[in-house]
């Protein structure tokens, strides 16, 4: 296990943390001191290594903005953002037993919520639903850049796992069988989509990834088959015939991939907000469909396997100190992101 450095003692009462007293850019993070959270039944404090970046982290700090006004959150300040988190557990409650102190852990905490998951911070309190034990095979960092971008990757295309229903259409989500099928994933080099392109790949899919130029290396070494430089051309007026198209970057554009899919297939907007062009897609005999990504500890650990050999791999972008997220969130605004921005916590 990692030296154990800097902790401070659980009981103090304060610890540092990364919050946000109002709505905006990333300028409204502030790191301060913050209360110590308070274990409740069924849960663990971690004390954090590492928490990643994810999307649902700058809708929030920027008060979900580009959502209709009655959907937007009207949020508790002061909040702590943050979801994903890898570290150590250094107290449990009293009715826990599948985890210890001592015990090295990752974990995509209380999603989906709006300012309840808290990772930006030394110190985190975690349900041990949604615990796994990090696989040892990875540090810290790259535990925690997988738990959201992983599980959304898995839960879209393997596993739902939940069955929490999408407010954004009136039927679950169903995967589709990937073995001997052509998938192509737009946004291929970005958190989720570096996974995607693994995880077609790891069940039998033919994968054309979709990305800038720079990324077509990497993608190919993650088991891309085939690689389009959307800079230079448009994927969608070249791919026809295939099988399902994975977006990793949705919106109101993912409509324009429904000419790529032959009739049976499936188009899987990650974030779907924007494009509901469903009358279209059911007369062409494609599937529309997405997902709520939920937290799931027993997915982690499933997941844990698979991360710990190898057989699918954490892209890092960058690292940034907690103090400073205000520049990792800037760096995120500025887009082109490879696999995942991770903040370290000493």
């Amino acid at each position: 296990m990692e030296e154990l450095v800097n902790i401070k003692d659980p009981t103090s009462g304060v610890m540092k943390a990364v919050r946000l007293h109002e709505f905006g850019g990333p300028e409204v993070l502030r790191y301060e001191d913050a209360p110590m959270p308070t274990l409740k039944t069924g849960e663990v404090l971690v004390k954090v290594y590492a928490s990643a970046l994810n999307p649902p982290d700058w809708y929030l700090r920027d008060g979900y903005r580009s959502l209709p006004p009655e959907w937007q959150p009207k949020g508790e300040f002061p909040m702590i953002l943050g979801t994903d988190i890898s570290g150590v557990v250094v107290e449990v409650a009293d009715d826990v037993k599948d985890f210890k102190v001592g015990d090295e852990v990752y974990a995509m905490v209380r999603f989906f919520s709006i300012g309840e998951s808290k990772g930006y911070a030394e110190y985190v309190s975690v349900p041990i639903s949604d615990l796994a034990i990090r696989p040892a095979g990875i540090d810290h960092v790259h535990a925690a850049g997988a738990p959201m971008s992983l599980l959304t990757a898995w839960q879209f295309l393997v596993e739902v796992g939940h069955n929490h229903p999408n407010p954004l259409q009136p039927y679950p989500h169903v995967p589709v069988p990937l073995k001997g099928k052509t998938v192509l994933v737009n946004g291929a080099a970005g958190g989720v989509g570096h996974f995607a392109v693994q995880v077609a790949r790891l069940h039998g899919a033919k994968v054309i990834g979709v990305a800038a130029g720079q990324h077509e290396a990497i993608l190919r070494n993650l088991g891309a088959d085939e690689f389009i430089d959307y800079t230079q051309t448009s994927a969608d007026e070249v791919v026809r015939n295939i099988d399902l198209v994975v977006d990793a970057i949705g919106g109101a554009s993912s409509g324009r991939f429904l000419k790529t899919l032959k009739r049976g297939g499936a188009l899987f907007p990650v974030y779907p907000l924007g494009f509901a062009d469903y009358d279209e897609a059911e007369r062409l005999g494609i599937t529309v469909s997405s997902v709520q990504v939920r937290s799931s500890g027993v997915q982690l650990a499933q997941l844990a396997k698979l991360l710990n050999d190898g057989s699918i791999k954490v892209l890092i972008d960058s690292t940034f100190p907690l103090s400073d997220a205000r520049k990792a969130h800037e760096r995120a605004a500025k887009g082109h992101i490879q696999g995942k921005i991770v903040l370290t916590v000493a």
